[in-house]
């Protein structure tokens, strides 16, 4: 069976792949969890534009990656959140709130799946976010939480 990766499966490929499966395996795992699409002349198209969000997001080299982590650990990410009187959220920050701050900080656009948070942030104050940029590369952010 031939499908077309939507996102990273280890051992499979990256997103954008053209990859040859087993058909149980495609059929019953990769399409139904949303991980592949059918492979077909008009999906063709939609390669281009995974790959090229891909190609945004992606961490080209151990150099590259180097580089994002001073870039990053040089940030002041802030967030600001409804908390009540004594500092607690109402809800807790994400992945994706906290790659939204790190680009509009001025950082660059990451995947918030490569952001590791440890436990949850659910007050406010100063928090540190891990950000796995690479095998050998991680950056630690100081994420700030401000109560509005």
């Amino acid at each position: 069976m031939k499908l077309i990766l939507t996102r990273e499966v280890a051992g499979l490929g990256l997103a954008g792949d053209i990859v040859a499966v087993a058909d149980g395996y495609g059929r019953n795992f990769l399409v139904p969890r949303g991980a592949a699409i059918l492979w077909s002349k008009g999906a063709e198209k939609q390669i281009t534009q995974i790959k090229r969000s891909r190609d945004a997001r992606e961490i080209r080299d151990l150099g590259h990656a180097r580089e994002i982590k001073s870039d990053l650990e040089k940030l002041s990410v802030s967030l600001d959140a409804r908390a009540g009187k004594d500092g607690r959220l109402f809800g807790s920050i994400t992945t994706s709130d906290v790659a939204s701050a790190v680009k509009d900080a001025g950082g660059p656009t990451l995947d918030r799946k490569r952001i590791q948070i440890d436990g949850h942030i659910k007050t406010t104050g100063t928090h540190t976010v891990t950000v796995d940029l690479h095998p050998d590369v991680v950056a630690s952010i100081p994420v700030t939480v401000k109560a509005v």
